[in-house]
């Protein structure tokens, strides 16, 4: 930094101390460095640890009219750029905070809080692309062993196997370096190992307590992996030290909508936006969580914000059009289509208008126009979620090999005996919601949402299993009574930050558990499991239709989604022969056709009093995360039965892949 003066030996000691208060009492340094302006007017290092004190105590414009000018007369100086982007990021200037932290980070490319604030702008302008290579910068200019420098450089590259055997061969000499520790994690996160990512997370931790930025991805990974309420745990420990920080902040919103918490969620976004409001996704966070409680004018709006702020935001339309009873407007047709012209539109954006664009036409009635952007949007998101059919008709396979009905005599008395839990299972858009709306409006029970805790336990069975050479479901062979009794029992205590109401029932609706029927059985023997099923085509056409963000890949394609259904079904026919009764079908169609009759027998499978508020079930209240949480408000309608026949001259590969499953619908086909 140029000087303004030389300064002298006691001169150089004072800005030394200043500089070290900064880390501990922003105010103190700031009287330290006011005190030494004064004796050297003007004094850039003065200025600038000035600077710094009053952002971090919260004065921003204050420092914003010491900086800026300060920038422009040490144009050359990173550290200047960086403290300047810090508060015009925090005076919700994003686009000239990002330009001031680019200028800063390329001025001083081994300036890690440079790249870590140039990733959280990026971030909230939604480059998500962009984030992520700036995070990877910053994991580089963290690392200051010059051996980790090329598995950075790999990670930066999104070279994953090169980074991985770089990390691997350093960690096996260097086993306590938090720094290569918290990059493998990294790895193991975008190869979507993310319980191995865990454990390197808390190894780092156990390592470095005060390792904030490995605490904020273990948070982050905690809350996807469905443990939000120890990823709660943590995000407040980082919140302790850094009450403002935006990206704690806003994280802790995401877990509480995890917990159920939407009220919790709303507040944390409402304070964030009144600091923040030039955040696009915030906005549109803010919209799901108005969305789920029912505030649907208020979750339209925000979206629209969302828009106004961010016009290439394609997941902002693609909210708007999921929520079912929008239409849009012939202005918001010409941005969406003006936007996918974009030449520099990335891929996440691109299949989100091609959703968006989709449900438009769809309800113009140019079906051909609406499959065509549907099936552009589902190729683009099967690029970065590949599936197997294979795989999945194996597994399928060697469950049925293993779930006899001599498997479960031989263990009958096994298992956690609660009956608390009612499973509502099959194929994402089979009715799912709506029976839950059904059964949360009885006064026994309380509705959750899909629960990831079953999914979960099947995993870490698996990676257990897999050293053993028993992978999952092979393994559950192997277990005692006890353990048996003990997963139904942290089952229980692990979903029991889900229910609010003390009632005695709850659902679980998550629909992948359909491939965890058997173990759902062994450790829950006394829980209800309810397939709800729909049409082949209905089904399958509306799970085409509705873009799903992670968790069901086979939905991406027709001929996997074929496949997937008739897997299915195969595997609740075993289990109708293998334990007959156990399992209660709902056809949807003959829920829609004669309502009463089918609650009726629903409640008598749970062994539930009829309750005429269960017919009533469009007057709950409660909050719906689920893209028919706008539906099941309303009372049953028919037309909606036949829609997937307008576009049956697409749905050929479904067809074929279906087979008889198609033809004899709703009965099971005899050649399975």
């Amino acid at each position: 930094m140029s000087k303004a003066a030389e300064p002298t030996g006691s001169l150089s000691v004072a800005l030394g101390h200043a500089q070290r208060l900064l880390e501990r009492d922003a105010r103190l340094a700031a009287e330290q460095a006011t005190e030494i302006l004064r004796v050297a007017p003007g004094h850039p290092h003065a200025r600038l640890i000035l600077g710094a004190a009053l952002r971090i105590a919260g004065q921003t414009q204050a420092a914003l009219e010491l900086l800026e000018p300060l920038a422009r007369e040490q144009s050359a100086v990173g550290a200047v750029f960086l403290e300047l982007g810090a508060a015009l990021a925090e005076s919700d200037r994003g686009t000239e905070a990002i330009t001031a932290l680019r200028r800063a980070v390329a001025l001083k490319p081994d300036l890690a809080d440079g790249w870590r604030l140039l990733a959280d702008q990026l971030d909230a302008a939604g480059d998500a692309a962009g984030a992520d290579q700036a995070r990877a910068r910053f994991i580089k200019a963290a690392t200051h062993d010059p051996r980790l420098l090329e598995a950075a450089a790999a990670l930066v590259a999104n070279d994953l196997p090169v980074a991985q055997a770089r990390l691997a061969a350093h960690l096996q000499r260097f086993p306590t370096d938090v720094a290569a520790l918290r990059m493998q994690a990294e790895v193991f996160a975008r190869l979507r190992r993310i319980v191995d990512a865990l454990r390197l997370l808390e190894r780092c931790l156990e390592l470095a307590p005060g390792f904030d930025a490995a605490r904020h991805n273990y948070a982050m990974l905690l809350n996807r992996n469905g443990r939000a309420q120890t990823a709660l745990e943590h995000v407040e420990q980082l919140l302790a030290k850094a009450p403002r920080d935006p990206g704690y902040r806003n994280l802790q919103a995401a877990i509480l909508a995890n917990l159920g918490d939407y009220t919790g969620t709303i507040r944390v976004y409402e304070e964030l936006l009144k600091e923040h409001p030039g955040q696009a996704k915030m906005w549109m966070s803010y919209g799901h969580a108005l969305r789920t409680t029912g505030r649907l004018a208020e979750s339209v709006a925000a979206y629209r914000r969302a828009i106004a702020l961010a016009p290439t935001l394609g997941e902002a339309y693609w909210s708007l059009a999921n929520l079912k009873t929008l239409h849009f407007t012939e202005e918001d047709a010409r941005a969406m289509r003006a936007a996918l012209g974009h030449g520099h539109l990335g891929d996440e954006d691109r299949l989100h208008f091609e959703f968006a664009l989709g449900k438009m036409r769809e309800d113009q009635a140019v079906y051909g126009e609406s499959f065509a952007h549907y099936a552009r949007g589902n190729a683009l998101r099967r690029k970065s979620y590949p599936y197997s059919a294979d795989e999945n008709s194996d597994f399928i396979r060697r469950s049925k090999a293993l779930f006899t009905a001599e498997f479960f005599a031989s263990r009958a008395g096994s298992g956690c005996p609660a009956p608390d839990p009612i499973f509502i299972i099959g194929l994402p858009r089979a009715g799912s919601t709506l029976l839950e709306q059904i059964l949360a409006s009885h006064s026994l029970v309380e509705g959750t949402m899909e629960l990831p805790d079953v999914p979960r336990t099947a995993h870490e069975l698996n990676t257990r299993g897999r050293e053993a050479g028993k992978p999952f479901p092979e393994i559950l062979a192997g277990l005692k009574p006890t353990e048996l009794d003990a997963l139904g029992a942290s089952y229980l205590e692990s979903t029991r930050i889900q229910r609010k109401s003390g009632a005695l029932f709850f659902i679980d609706k998550n629909p992948n558990n359909c491939q965890y029927v058997g173990l759902i059985l062994l450790m829950l023997p006394n829980a209800r499991v309810i397939d709800a099923r729909r049409h082949p085509l209905a089904c399958g056409f509306s799970c085409f239709k509705q873009h799903f963000a992670r968790g069901q890949s086979f939905t991406y394609d027709l001929k996997d989604l074929g496949r997937y259904y008739r897997d299915y079904v195969e595997l609740m026919a075993h289990f109708d022969r293998a334990l007959p009764g156990r399992i209660h079908r709902v056809i949807y169609e003959t829920v829609v056709a004669d309502t009463e009759t089918e609650v009726r027998r629903l409640l008598a499978y749970c062994h539930l009093p009829f309750e005429e508020q269960c017919l009533r079930f469009y007057e709950n209240e409660r909050a719906v995360r689920t893209p028919s949480s706008e539906q099941v408000r309303q009372p049953i309608f028919h037309e909606a039965l036949e829609h997937w026949r307008n576009y049956e001259p697409w749905l050929l590969p479904l067809k074929e892949a279906l087979g008889p499953v198609l033809s004899e619908y709703p009965a099971v086909p005899a050649a399975i």
